[in-house]
């Protein structure tokens, strides 16, 4: 058995939900990218460079809404 109380527990636990969700999906969009040439455009912006940064917006919206939806809760205090 665990000898870490439970808050402890719950403050770790979102620790890392937080940062293994952020670098997974910093990861996959530089990846995705990177791998299709629509991160940086070349010499004009393309329909693939534009549907590519809908898609990270869009995703870094959820994401931003998962790590509320983490948070939310209250840790009490003393």
């Amino acid at each position: 058995m665990s000898q870490m109380e439970d808050d402890v527990k719950d403050f770790l636990k979102r620790i890392v939900w937080t940062v293994s969700s952020g670098f997974l999906w910093l990861t996959l969009t530089i990846g995705i990218g990177a791998y299709n040439d629509w991160l940086v455009p070349e010499h004009s912006v393309s329909i693939g460079n534009i549907i590519f940064y809908i898609w990270m917006a869009g995703t870094l919206a959820a994401l931003i809404y998962m790590y509320s939806r983490i948070w939310k809760k209250k840790f009490p205090h003393g």
